[in-house]
């Protein structure tokens, strides 16, 4: 039998960034689901904080070279890749000068959320599903980590449903307590209006702060995980109304062989 396909996108992942919750399971999340017998392919965004000399990342130039188009403007696309050797994994990078070359990752020196966090996550989003298409590499599951992944099922559910690539799969989403304070622009709905998101799913992020954008990737997601043990309490309550496959919050110890019995289980509906 052929291994299952996991495609993981993550907002951060350890060593190249430092160690929270999410970067943990980031890192150490698709190598046991390697172990266990599935293929992976691993994703996140090429922050200006990450040592591209000491992390030995390189340009893959078969990948680069595409613009993306956000709100009426080319930015290119521009795809690296590590390996992290004890795990025999590779970590494929989204890169874009405009977006991504600053020395932090989410907010400036003095702590202030950068103003264009909102075309980050969309071009973030593209970035990965168009590499996934270069590289013609069919998921049975998307597994998105973090805010900064909120947009691939949105994108992938709308403007993306007709690619042949993408079409018997499973989209699972985690939830964290990794809230953004300030809201996105009041323009972030006209942004996915451009790209061809559908107009009922916009009324959802007419105020496009953490819950509503949360609530909008987990309504085109088939699945959903809690990833952190405290999640916000209008999310939760959210999330409890649906007849989604919920998998709740899962200890360090025991959380990799509970997401791959979740994937398999999800996998036959």
């Amino acid at each position: 039998m052929e291994s299952k396909k996991i495609l993981f996108i993550s907002q951060e992942i350890t060593p190249y960034l430092g160690e929270t919750k999410l970067s943990r399971i980031g890192r150490y999340l698709p190598q046991g689901i390697q172990e266990r017998g599935k293929e992976i392919r691993t994703f996140m965004p090429r922050y200006g904080s990450i040592n591209e000399r000491r992390n030995q990342l390189h340009e893959v130039i078969r990948l680069s070279g595409m613009n993306l188009i956000i709100d009426d403007t080319d930015h290119p696309l521009i795809i690296k890749v590590a390996s992290i050797q004890s795990a025999r994994m590779q970590v494929y990078f989204i890169d874009n000068d405009d977006y991504f070359q600053r020395k932090h990752t989410i907010t400036d020196s003095s702590g202030k959320e950068f103003e264009d966090n909102d075309e980050r996550a969309l071009f973030f989003a593209r970035g990965v599903i168009e590499t996934v298409k270069k590289l013609r590499w069919a998921p049975d599951i998307v597994h998105c980590h973090g805010w900064m992944a909120s947009l691939v099922p949105v994108y992938l559910r709308s403007i993306y449903s007709d690619d042949p690539l993408f079409h018997d799969y499973k989209i699972v989403y985690s939830v964290y307590n990794n809230e953004f304070k300030t809201q996105f622009r009041p323009t972030f709905a006209d942004k996915l209006r451009f790209d061809g998101i559908d107009g009922e799913s916009l009324k959802l992020v007419k105020k496009p702060d953490f819950i509503n954008v949360s609530k909008l990737a987990i309504k085109y997601s088939d699945a959903i995980i809690m990833g952190s043990e405290n999640i916000n309490q209008e999310l939760s309550k959210y999330i409890s109304t649906l007849t989604k496959p919920v998998l709740p919050y899962q200890d360090e110890a025991h959380y990799i062989d509970a997401y791959n019995e979740f994937y398999d289980r999800i996998l036959v509906k």
